[in-house]
């Protein structure tokens, strides 16, 4: 029903006998007041612990009439009740309690601790009550004490606080009001670290404090699911206090490995969650100490890379593996102009700063680059031959090689300035690098000339011609380590005066300029597809499409 329709079954309109006018008074302010209330002021205990996340349910499913409408709801009935009036004054509060929820990840309580009591089969007059009643989530988590049994996977997890990020993430990405801003957005971006002892500002009324510590363990420890991805781009992009606090943090690789892991295994994840990765990454690199403090960090013996066994590797250069086995994976599937240069731009901001690279990792930086001037030859014949073809032939349309020369150059350009930035920047830490670059250096041959690359190839041509020297000079036969060990010394010999220095390569996220018509799609499909869909018929909800961009 629509949310009028909704409205006349809230409205009460009392009629005295004899009396002429009748007044109506909606009772919904009133019911969203209560839910907002059992949210915040009850102790989640075990015996309140089911009354908790029904609070929390019903506040979705009232927000839920977006599953209805193809378009983005910019006015709505709930919209308007949760962010003016008697709700707003709960709104840091609220939004304080749904990220505890999610911090302490507690599991649903075990069966003899619940207000419906497990019955025997037999069950009585309660018991058939129960089962009538509880074909929602009840069933499903064995919290309205019908006796089933929970699937496996949901057994593992808390439903409430799967259910409060849930709410969070409907909460925070409501569209703004014509007078206000969205109050639960504001929260988000503006709560502090209980730590910080700065006054709060005047402007923002909804910000308020939470233990930061607690707040960055649950978001390393739930990074496979989109919705903690979500979560985690949200405080990153929108709130500056949580992304100096994550910068900061020495076990930064408790973060990103799972981040890696997302984008590793990219064939069973959705686009969206590897989208939602990739940007965590971009936001990331766009700081210098965090390019340079993941080259710092050693890790031993990655079980989930196949490819290779790595015993001994750089956080770094783990990183730069993964993004490039991403762009790989992207040219031979899905072919996403966007994926392509987000992960670019990742490898761009942090190449200034490559430091110690993995020969593994040096090897796959030029192998992408092998990879990317075969399809350029390829592209490029296929333009000549067609050219040919439609010069005795005005029938049929000539496809468009030509706009996918240009973007196969585009990427060869951004993959030259990533060496390139090394080269000039840290030529000295990455002998690996110039062991790789030498061992493919016919590779490089064809663009010298080419006039889209001749300004980015002066370095990489010098560094090639300066390091082949000496090690011509140092005779055949020349072992792998010996090959190094000239390498390292040329580094030191190099006038760094020599190699011409271009700007620095920066890239930083922008956010698309309506960037609901996005989020609001993505976070209803983590709702439907979230047990909140049990309360739902599918065929009677109009999902919206999410298109693969």
């Amino acid at each position: 029903m629509s949310e009028e329709e909704l409205q006349l079954h809230f409205t009460y309109e009392e009629k005295a006998p004899g009396s002429y006018g009748t007044e109506c008074e909606d009772l919904i302010e009133e019911l969203l007041c209560c839910l907002i209330q059992l949210i915040v002021e009850i102790p989640l205990l075990d015996i309140t612990y089911s009354i908790s996340l029904e609070a929390v349910t019903t506040l979705i499913v009232f927000l839920s009439c977006q599953l209805f409408h193809k378009e983005i709801l910019r006015e709505s009935i709930i919209h308007k009740y949760l962010m003016h009036g008697r709700c707003l004054p709960y709104t840091s509060r609220l939004v304080k309690t749904l990220l505890y929820n999610f911090i302490r990840q507690e599991r649903s309580p075990p069966p003899g601790t619940h207000v419906f009591q497990q019955q025997t089969d037999g069950g009585g007059l309660l018991y058939g009550i129960a089962s009538g009643v509880a074909t929602g989530l009840w069933t499903v988590f064995t919290l309205g004490g019908v006796g089933s049994k929970p699937a496996p996977h949901l057994e593992q997890c808390s439903p409430l606080a799967n259910q409060s990020l849930l709410l969070l993430l409907v909460l925070a990405n409501l569209t703004d009001a014509p007078d206000t801003p969205n109050p639960y957005r504001q929260a988000i971006m503006s709560f502090k670290n209980t730590q910080d002892s700065t006054a709060f500002s005047s402007s923002n009324p909804h910000t308020f404090q939470i233990n930061f510590n607690s707040l960055y363990t649950a978001l390393c420890e739930q990074q496979k699911s989109d919705q903690a991805t979500l979560l985690l781009y949200m405080l990153l992009h929108q709130n500056g206090n949580v992304r100096t606090y994550v910068l900061a943090r020495t076990d930064i690789e408790s973060l990103v490995l799972p981040i890696l892991e997302i984008l590793y295994h990219v064939e069973e994840r959705n686009s969206h969650h590897v989208y939602m990765a990739l940007i965590v990454l971009l936001i990331l690199t766009e700081d210098d100490g965090f390019n340079r403090s993941i080259h710092e960090v050693i890790l031993k013996n990655i079980t989930w890379y196949a490819e290779r066994v790595l015993t001994e590797i750089s956080l770094g250069s783990l990183l730069i593996l993964v993004v490039i086995r991403t762009i790989q994976y992207n040219m031979t599937r899905t072919r996403d102009k966007y994926l392509h240069t987000n992960c670019l731009a990742a490898l761009a901001n942090m190449s200034a700063q490559f430091r110690s690279l993995h020969q593994y990792a040096a090897q796959r930086i030029i192998s992408l680059f092998s990879l990317l001037s075969k399809k350029h030859n390829k592209v490029l014949e296929q333009a000549t031959q067609s050219l040919r073809g439609s010069l005795g032939s005005n029938d049929s349309p000539l496809p468009d090689y030509a706009q996918d020369l240009n973007v196969i150059e585009e990427v060869i350009r951004m993959m030259l300035e990533i060496i390139n930035s090394c080269l000039t920047n840290s030529l000295h830490h990455n002998p690996n690098l110039v062991y790789a670059l030498l061992y493919k250096r016919d590779l490089f041959e064809q663009f010298r000339t080419h006039p889209s690359f001749q300004d980015v190839m002066q370095n990489i041509d010098l560094v090639i011609t300066f390091f082949s020297s000496r090690l011509e000079q140092a005779g055949a036969e020349l072992s792998v380590e010996r090959v190094l060990e000239i390498i390292k010394q040329g580094a030191v010999a190099l006038p760094k005066d020599r190699l011409r220095k271009f700007p620095e390569l920066k890239f930083k996220y922008v956010e698309e300029e309506q960037p609901e018509e996005f989020f609001i799609p993505y976070v209803w499909s983590l709702v439907y597809n979230s047990a909140v869909a049990l309360y739902w018929n599918p065929r009677d909800v109009q999902l919206f499409t999410m298109d693969s961009g």
